[in-house]
């Protein structure tokens, strides 16, 4: 059973507003969704009903201390942990690296002339931590390169690049400006084979593919809900004898145990409620659209299958609107697709599709569509080595159109109509 729309787009507030008459139409997806109407009901439940800091003997701090377990047990079911105590909490993804990174550079688990891996493809939150862990302890940055004519990974490039010195690899799961949907298992197998640490920015996969931890092999990875239908609040995931053995930087009382010590001071306690919320939304969803895809994932049951499925059913519709815009955007003058084209190879990207215009520079168009209440960014969207390898920085980058499962293909139309007359 395919998602209805209708049904789908009354669990999202935000999609029912206008401005002078004109409907607001949110492509600005892959930096941030829209809240999902069962974030907000948790988030205003437990700054109403609940709201308290942590380890109190009275009720509300009782109830808050519950509902942050619960987020934590739901997470570990929505990514396959083996535990809840290696689900971490924090700002945001970039935030959360870099902690990593400080953690692992105090941890003396690098040394100068070792090396790490990133990508040319990745967004700046998974590169700069990076080169400031390398700073800090003498290691280099290599970069694996990409095929500029469709933006994937050059994986001949990677293995070269790997050696007896490498000692992490940094890798994005989806990118954030071509869509690409790298073979994340496979560069892990590689790079554990090399004897390297893996780390995975999954930011821009969370929201449209099931993550499996543990069948991944990476070692960390991190997202951020504010990018599936959540609130701003960050997640790490680490092996739990990886993370229990870093060191936190962190007051006195917070403890030495892993996931606490790594969570200074009070969280955003309203952030994680909304965080269940959100993952009730995607639970939803499986249960009322996602019947249909349960035998995919045999090795789920109860709430993780409902993950799963609900992922499932978003995916098949983005792959239907993706179709529709990538074959749109082709057709128009001028207009160049930055990413996968190629529609037998859908289920190698995500529905982000960036591209400029050989006449007009991103911003001009990305404002010509705000006038029209279409919501697109433009620019490099922080994936800085991308950009460059492009060669597109000093253009102005690219325009980016990011549909998720709740636009429609008519929104993809009043879009496609207004970039086809410039």
């Amino acid at each position: 059973m395919s998602i209805h729309l209708p049904t789908i787009r009354n669990h999202f507030p935000a999609l029912q507003l206008s401005d002078a008459g004109k409907p607001r139409v949110y492509f600005d997806n892959p930096g941030g969704t829209q809240v999902a109407q069962e974030c907000l009901e948790r988030m205003n439940h437990y700054l109403v009903q609940c709201n308290a800091n942590k380890g109190g003997v009275f009720r509300t701090a009782m109830q808050s201390d519950v509902i942050l377990e619960e987020t934590r047990q739901a997470l570990q079911e929505f990514i396959n942990a083996k535990s809840k105590h290696e689900i971490v909490f924090g700002a945001n993804m970039t935030t959360l690296t870099f902690q990593l990174a400080h953690a692992m550079a105090g941890a003396g688990w690098l040394k100068a002339g070792d090396e790490i891996i990133c990508t040319r493809l990745d967004h700046d939150a998974n590169v700069s931590p990076w080169l400031r862990l390398a700073q800090d302890t003498g290691a280099i940055v290599r970069f694996a390169d990409i095929n500029p004519e469709d933006c994937t990974l050059r994986l001949d490039d990677f293995e070269q690049l790997l050696n007896e010195k490498t000692r992490l690899v940094a890798v994005g799961y989806a990118s954030n400006a071509s869509g690409t949907v790298n073979p994340v298992a496979q560069i892990t197998a590689m790079a554990k084979a090399a004897g390297a640490l893996v780390f995975v920015d999954a930011v821009q996969y969370a929201l449209h593919g099931s993550i499996d931890v543990q069948a991944l092999g990476a070692d960390f990875l991190a997202f951020s809900m504010y990018k599936i239908f959540g609130p701003h609040i960050g997640v790490l995931w680490g092996k739990f004898d990886l993370l229990d053995s870093l060191p936190a930087y962190n007051v006195r009382p917070a403890g030495n145990r892993a996931p606490g010590k790594f969570m200074t001071g009070t969280q955003n306690h309203e952030g994680i409620a909304g965080t269940l919320g959100a993952l009730e939304y995607i639970a939803w969803v499986g249960k009322e659209y996602g019947v249909s895809h349960a035998a995919q994932f045999p090795h789920f049951a109860s709430r993780q299958l409902h993950y799963q499925c609900g992922l499932a059913a978003m995916k098949a519709y983005e792959e239907d609107i993706s179709r529709h815009l990538l074959c749109g955007l082709q057709a128009i003058e001028g207009i160049t697709i930055h990413g996968i084209t190629d529609l037998s190879r859908l289920h190698q990207r995500v529905p982000t599709i960036s591209f400029t215009h050989a006449r007009i520079n991103p911003t001009d168009i990305a404002t010509r569509l705000a006038s029209e209440n279409i919501y697109v960014w433009n620019g490099h969207f922080y994936a800085w080595e991308v950009v460059h390898r492009l060669n597109l920085m000093e253009s102005g980058g690219m325009v980016r159109v990011g549909p998720v499962h709740y636009n429609t293909i008519e929104e993809c139309d009043r879009l496609l109509d207004i970039v086809s007359c410039l």
